[in-house]
């Protein structure tokens, strides 16, 4: 992870002041850095020993900060990790705009990698990412959303650069196809137990943990895992509260919403379908042979499940 950081570092340079500022603050604001430790993780796990690793794993930090970059323009959020957001301090325009530049960025780096199948999996992440995207935009305030037509807006959204993060390794390290699809099947699963309990946690987290406001995909009418089940198995009065509330897309019920959330054991029954797509990862590791950098990967799907932030 230091090799990368370099890296990033190396590669956020531009002649254009903003561009510098905007992306060394969002970048330098933390976060899990997973999906470029996926990257590494898988690499390794496949026995590769190069540094191409290392600039693909950059290649997925970028493409993953300029999502974020554009997701707080488009959800108007003013708190990401505890700290103001960079639309919040520089304005949308400059956000939106440094997203840009770090999209560009990443397909000019990935291009000094061997192997026209490093650029096709990349290239098809970034399309179905922006799809995905899309696809949350049109849902939003829909009530009727379905838990199929959700977990594809999540494989779309954020499982994808999971998948791709976890691909990327074995297609570095040149393996089997059964290794490279059991990685690419790892991903997947592992990226979907993430958002859900990323959903689950903004209706039981403590905001100071998340680095985030607790309502806020409530705020933007986003109707998750949590507020599907209220409204499929919760009482008439609670299911017409979260509709509302999804309807109206307002933060003001947000207490309502979450009494009804905790009436049905939304939650525990949204961490439990979280919980076995991490099974579903681990198994998918199955082709892999043993090593530390295996047991890497199955510690990040129970992280992916346990962590309260």
């Amino acid at each position: 992870m230091d090799a990368v950081d370099v890296v990033i570092r190396q590669k956020l340079h531009s002649d254009v002041v903003l561009v510098r500022q905007v992306a060394e603050y969002i970048i330098g604001a933390g976060g899990k850095r997973m999906r470029p430790a996926l990257v590494l993780a898988s690499a390794r796990a496949c026995g590769y020993q190069g540094n191409h690793h290392h600039t693909l794993a950059a290649v997925i930090e970028f493409i993953h900060t300029a999502t974020l970059l554009h997701d707080d323009v488009v959800d108007d959020s003013t708190l990401r990790r505890g700290a103001k957001t960079a639309n919040a301090v520089y304005g949308n325009a400059a956000s939106v705009l440094v997203g840009d530049f770090l999209y560009s960025r990443a397909f000019q780096m990935m291009l000094s990698v061997p192997g026209d199948r490093v650029t096709h999996v990349l290239a098809d992440a970034t399309n179905i990412i922006a799809e995905g995207e899309v696809l949350q935009l049109m849902n939003c305030h829909n009530a009727d959303l379905s838990i199929e037509d959700y977990l594809h807006v999540v494989h779309f959204k954020t499982a994808k650069l999971f998948e791709a993060a976890s691909q990327l390794g074995a297609l570095v390290a040149n393996v089997d196809e059964e290794i490279e699809t059991g990685l690419k099947n790892y991903g997947k699963h592992l990226g979907t137990a993430f958002q859900i309990i990323d959903d689950v946690l903004d209706y039981s987290g403590d905001e100071s943990q998340t680095g985030k406001h607790l309502g806020d995909d409530l705020a933007e009418g986003k109707t998750t895992l949590p507020l599907i089940h209220v409204m499929q198995y919760g009482s008439s009065n609670h299911a017409d509260t979260v509709r509302t509330a999804i309807e109206s897309g307002s933060r003001d019920d947000f207490a309502a919403v979450l009494a009804a959330v905790h009436s049905c054991d939304a939650l525990p029954a949204s961490r439990a379908l979280g919980e076995s797509e991490a099974l579903a990862a681990k198994q998918s590791l199955n082709p892999v042979p043993e090593s530390i950098f295996k047991k890497t990967l199955i510690e990040f799907a129970d992280f992916a499940v346990l962590r309260r932030h």
